[in-house]
């Protein structure tokens, strides 16, 4: 009988197609709908805004006003005049084009800037000022501390923090201004904090945009915050205490609720530092403490949601504090105040992240709803979050971390219960309303209902569907494997966290009892640390695939909402749709993955790293060669230019890395490349394998050494299977051993020749060198040249760059230096780019010789060069 009713339900869905579901969410998620509209009129004016540069504060404001109120009449008129029947699906439609013109009108407002905003003050090029107004974050010191150059760089540590402006000085007297700017500092700052209010002497500038592809923008991020200024302090001394701002009551509870919850979670006990920053990022959301390795570990294996607070996390609090007070004889209406205020409390301790925030909303509604009696609805609750969260700040729904947060959930009240039953059915061979026989031990893990791994593994698998497009759009990867790694790990973190908390409590009760606590929580987190190095090291956990286009995305979830929420009265035609579609996505994915893997042209990049150099040489074929990794100006180059860059490009080996010589703008990023992407060997002169001169290259050849590889000789390197081919002209070999010569002038020099095409690398050489090959090699002619020491004029052998007869030429140098003049100069007849200018500059040469170059920043395409 049982089975009989299933199949008629199963029917019944097929024959009505969506209708009883879309009524069902109609009537129980109305704010679904809102929700909806919501983020499509902020997505609608987002693109209007950034394609046709409309005015944010004149006619589409008031056109998406007019609309509002139109359709606002028409919602009341129709909500009295419709029958009752179709009252909820027409109410619920017409909120949602209302609040697609909310949408619009609250990014708008968003963005609308005073007249006597800072932003409006500053131009495009940076100007002297001093400013006066509030200290509005605590002063962040950035230290650079996992960079393994960072020694060697001669710079202080940098100090950070946001100022809200109220005043500047003009030639008579202080004007009243707006605005928020981001302050950086030279120096470590250890005498200011929040509330204080300052004066400081510095240079205001607009951020730049991001210059290399993949690099993270911070133009745009903080635009997202409504901070467009930055405002540069070289010294303490340009910075002048007005008022020492006395914190208020709200800060000074604030501040000491950090302080107690930090206590009560890492003392009384022998924690490790490096457990402790994982704990902090678990229970806290504190991560900036969490050592590189731990949490390059995490994020390979997909496991990154876990040390950032969500709904788990506060789920796990609730739960433990809910238990607590039952023990204690509380009824419900009490244990529910009391998860309020506790809720409420953590929010204070914790950093207001979009999860976080959601997770909260949800907890405070699903209290709620034991005083007003009413069932909780997951789904309404979402929707409430999101539309709170959109109303405060609009451009979270353009962050990777509130995409992500949404989506897991919304796909986690969409498809897990679907998607347990399914598996269940598929590993029992019997009705999902049929329980397994509890008698088999392998029907206790699969059995519903319950918690067990079945249903753990149901709720991880939903999770990464839903956030894997995101994850792919956004960060270039994918983790396959992330839903059995969430099984593994989710045991070890529950108990962290339910442990953690408890810490937390009792220590206000019983210390003892929490110092003991604090040694099992050394020991989990000895082990989680060890299971998630273990699977990151396993090599299978994520597959790089590189940047993908937005429509590939809109398929994929296409395809999710299709396959999950879908019914057909033919069921045969909904499954050659999904499996159409399916096969489409893997195509796509693989094509993308083997033209970035596979090639036919020669693809030379020219990296903007400020005054350094990083040249990424694509051979056609398969090999990746990176010549030089290094910057002058640039902190952690690797890190924040050249693996983003990879990832962008979806290149996950290097074939080689060759070291031009031994000054430290060319070599003080590869450690981090090496660390990041499988190298297989590294290359360079005889002259800098030979000589320990300089302190930077004893540390490299340290770390290569701790690392179990070394430097080779160029002349050891394998000839790589490419049609490109790769010949050194200098040094040579009487050159390398003149040790009157200056590093620079016994720098490598560089040509790939291809389709009748030649590039030039000059890399650091100076005029004494550049004479030299010119007598060495009178012919020598190349069509693109990487100009010698970063294009400095002072340097430059005007013969030499004459005689090469080049049509690009390319200076890999510094934004100041560019400004001064100090490189050379545009000739008439070349095509000259300047990193500083331009950005990353890619050279593409196709098999007949066709040459294409372009470049990121300024959007230049030069095609068809023949």
């Amino acid at each position: 009988m049982d089975e009989i009713r299933r199949k008629l339900k199963l029917l019944d869905r097929q024959l009505t197609g969506g209708t009883e579901l879309h009524r069902q969410i109609v009537r129980t998620s109305p704010l679904l709908f809102v929700a909806v509209g919501l983020m499509v009129g902020i997505f609608i004016q987002n693109a209007i805004s950034q394609t046709q540069g409309l005015d944010r504060n004149i006619w589409p404001f008031w056109l998406w006003m007019m609309l509002l109120v139109f359709l606002a009449a028409i919602s009341v008129i129709t909500f009295f005049k419709q029958k009752s029947d179709t009252k909820p699906e027409i109410a619920a439609y017409l909120a949602a084009v209302c609040f697609i013109c909310l949408g619009a009108v609250r990014l708008i407002d968003f963005y609308k800037a005073a007249p006597n905003d800072i932003c409006n003050l500053v131009g495009r090029e940076r100007k002297l000022a001093t400013i006066r107004g509030f200290i509005i974050t605590e002063p962040y010191i950035k230290r650079n501390e996992q960079w393994e150059f960072a020694k060697f760089m001669h710079s202080d540590p940098t100090t950070s923090f946001y100022l809200k402006v109220k005043e500047a000085q003009t030639k008579d007297s202080w004007e009243k201004i707006t605005g928020t700017v981001r302050v950086t500092v030279a120096e470590p700052l250890l005498d200011i904090k929040a509330g204080d209010y300052i004066q400081i002497y510095c240079w205001l500038d607009k951020f730049k945009k991001a210059t290399n592809p993949g690099q993270f923008d911070i133009a745009k991020y903080l635009a997202r915050k409504r901070v467009f200024v930055a405002a540069y302090v070289k010294s303490p001394e340009g910075i002048e205490m007005i008022k020492a701002g006395p914190l208020s009551t709200f800060a000074k509870l604030q501040n000491k609720l950090k302080e107690v919850s930090a206590e009560a979670l890492l003392g009384g006990s022998n924690i490790e530092s490096k457990n402790q920053g994982l704990l902090q990022a678990l229970l806290l959301g504190y991560r900036k403490n969490i050592d590189n390795k731990t949490y390059t570990a995490f994020r390979k294996t997909g496991l990154l949601h876990f040390i950032s607070l969500s709904g788990m996390h506060l789920g796990i609090l609730v739960g433990v504090v809910w238990w607590l007070c039952a023990r204690a004889g509380l009824m419900k209406p009490a244990r529910a105040v009391i998860c309020i205020i506790v809720v409420a409390v953590f929010l204070l301790i914790v950093p207001p992240r979009a999860p976080t925030v959601r997770a909260a909303i949800i907890s405070w509604v699903f209290c709620l709803s034991f005083f007003f009696r009413r069932r909780f609805n997951s789904l309404n609750t979402l929707s409430l979050a999101a539309i709170i969260l959109l109303l405060i700040r609009p451009t979270q729904l353009f962050e990777p971390g509130w995409q992500l947060s949404f989506a897991s959930v919304l796909g986690i009240l969409l498809f897990c219960k679907s998607v347990h039953l399914f598996l269940y059915e598929k590993i029992t061979g019997l009705p999902w309303i049929q329980k397994a026989p509890l008698t088999k031990p392998f029907y206790r893990i699969v059995s519903r209902p319950g918690p067990y791994l079945l249903r753990l593994f149901s709720t991880g698998l939903t999770a990464w569907m839903s956030g894997t497009g995101i994850l792919l759009y956004h960060f270039y990867t994918i983790n396959p494997l992330t839903c059995i790694w969430t099984v593994i790990v989710f045991p070890l973190v529950a108990a962290i966290l339910t442990i953690g908390y408890l810490k937390i409590i009792l220590s206000l009760l019983t210390p003892t009892v929490a110092a003991l606590s604090g040694v099992l929580l050394s020991g989990l987190c000895d082990l989680l640390i060890w299971i998630v190095k273990l699977i990151a090291h396993l090599g299978v956990s994520e597959i790089l695939i590189g940047s993908v286009p937005f429509a590939l995305v809109a398929l994929y979830y296409c395809f999710i909402f299709f396959t999950g929420l879908s019914f057909f009265r033919y069921f045969r035609l909904r499954r050659i749709i999904c499996t159409v579609t399916a096969f489409t996505i893997i195509v796509w994915l693989g094509g993308l993955k083997w033209q970035r893997t596979h090639r036919n042209n020669l693809v030379i990049s020219v990296l903007d790293i400020g005054h350094g150099q990083a040249i990424l040489v694509r051979m056609p074929g398969e090999a990746n060669i990176l010549f030089d990794a290094g910057s002058l100006n640039k902190s952690d180059p690797a890190r924040r230019i050249i693996l983003p860059f990879l990832d962008h490009q979806g290149i996950d080996e290097i074939e080689a890395i060759i070291i031009s010589h031994d000054d430290i703008d060319h070599i003080n990023a590869i450690p981090e490349v090496f660390d990041g992407r499988n190298v297989r060997n590294i290359y360079t002169t005889n002259d800098l394998i030979k000589h320990n001169s300089f302190g930077a290259t004893k540390h490299l050849k340290r770390f290569l050494n701790n690392r179990g590889a070394h430097l080779l000789l160029l002349s050891e390197a394998p000839q790589i299977v490419s049609p490109a081919k790769i010949k050194f002209l200098w040094p040579t070999e009487k050159a390398s051993r003149n040790e009157q010569l200056s590093d620079n002038d016994r720098s490598l020099v560089s040509i790939i020749n291809f389709a009748g095409r030649k590039i030039l690398f000059c890399s650091d050489i100076e005029k004494y060198a550049q004479r030299q090959i010119l007598q060495l090699f009178g012919d020598l002619t190349a069509d693109v040249v990487v100009v010698p020491h970063h294009g400095s004029a002072k340097t430059a052998e005007a013969e030499f760059l004459e005689n090469l007869e080049s049509e690009v030429m390319i200076c890999s140098c510094a934004r100041g230096q560019y400004e001064k003049h100090q490189v050379i100069e545009q000739d008439n007849n070349k095509r000259l780019f300047y990193t500083a200018k331009d950005g990353a500059i890619t050279v593409t040469i196709g098999e007949s010789g066709s040459m294409d170059v372009r470049t990121y920043a300024t959007g230049k395409a030069i095609s068809g060069t023949d």
